[in-house]
């Protein structure tokens, strides 16, 4: 197929179907960025109330590189992934520090910048800075692996560089702004991963996957590690209205956020054995209890199996004072918490 009309039909479809999205009005490399970093791994009916909330509340790449990590996670709330949000937070910082508050205009440059690849670089410098540089997705992966017919895997090195090398020779040298998110929205509201619209499709006609009945089987991808299972056991002690929390600082999961006393088992244990054993090695006087129902998060390669122990009066308790602090409710509700906790905290109207 003729890169140029490649170019031409995604294009003119985009321009007859795409969605109405408020970065989209603005060729602001802070807008872009930021819509990127939200939606790598979030569908965008997700994405956009926290965009629109990180927008009225930080306007500028200054503002956001001005507020703390603190408020930067409790904003990000719920979309997981809290690695992006402290990239983005040092991201700002470097930008205000080191480029006087201005993002660069090329992709080799952004891509010095923390927390920014391939794929948000070739965004910002091609939408904003119009450099002819591919955008490689997800929805990028399956379109040029189905209309051209592709079975490398998508998540392997060689794959990549097939995917890459392809969509930089097809993108369009005039308008690649235009090229590169017509190309997203065609993998998103067309070429979608299941049910795609091949009647209806502009390249039936060259679509190899569409020719053979592949959709089902491209693009190829390397099976996703075994689902892991965690089974955490909180205790949640009371003293007056404020709880007991933690910030976590292991490198895990939730890194930065706030929970509660932890025991972690790996295997589904009883509750009783687990109240000897804190009494064991906690010293812990127990008046009242009160136990939650499971409560099940899941997580990519992780699935949580939560119990809340909810504890009252206890005389003793056995915590380390520089990593345990007792919070009111409404510190508690400024505090950035996983998604498990406030849950939890709404649920017995504890937040």
């Amino acid at each position: 197929m003729d890169n140029r009309y490649f170019s031409e039909k995604v294009v003119k479809w985009y321009e007859h179907n795409k969605r109405d999205l408020p970065w989209r009005e603005s060729s602001d490399p802070y807008k872009i960025w930021l819509s990127e970093i939200i939606l790598q791994q979030t569908r965008v009916i997700q994405g956009l109330p926290y965009y629109l909330r990180f927008i009225e509340r930080f306007p500028s790449v200054t503002a956001l590189a001005q507020a703390s990590e603190q408020e930067v996670l409790r904003l990000w709330q719920g979309l997981g992934y809290y690695t992006r949000a402290r990239n983005l937070h040092k991201c700002a910082k470097k930008i205000v520090s080191d480029h006087k508050g201005v993002f660069p205009g090329s992709f080799a440059e952004l891509k010095k910048l923390p927390g920014i690849g391939d794929y948000t670089a070739a965004a910002i410098a091609s939408i904003a800075h119009q450099e002819p540089v591919a955008v490689v997705d997800g929805n990028v992966f399956r379109v040029l692996s189905r209309i051209f017919g592709i079975e490398t895997e998508i998540n392997s090195p060689k794959g990549k560089k097939i995917f890459t090398d392809l969509a930089n020779k097809l993108i369009s040298q005039k308008h690649p702004e235009k090229h590169n998110q017509a190309v997203m929205e065609f993998g998103a509201l067309h070429c979608t991963p299941k049910n795609p619209s091949c009647n209806m499709c502009v390249f039936s006609v060259n679509c190899i996957a569409f020719k053979n009945n592949l959709q089902d089987t491209l693009p190829v991808k390397t099976k996703a590690k075994p689902v892991r299972k965690r089974y955490f056991y909180y205790f949640i002690f009371k003293k007056g209205k404020s709880l007991l929390m933690k910030q976590r600082q292991q490198k895990d999961i939730w890194f930065g956020l706030y929970d509660f006393f932890l025991i972690e088992k790996k295997k589904a244990s009883k509750i009783d054995l687990l109240l000897q054993e804190q009494k064991s090695f906690a010293g812990l006087n127990v008046n009242t209890l009160e136990i939650s129902a499971v409560y099940k998060h899941v997580l990519s390669h992780q699935i949580i199996i939560a119990r809340f122990i909810l504890v009252e009066n206890s005389k003793t308790i056995s915590a380390n004072k520089n990593e345990f602090r007792f919070y009111s409710k409404s510190k508690i509700a400024e505090l950035p918490k996983p998604v498990l906790i406030s849950r939890f905290l709404q649920d017995y109207q504890l937040l």
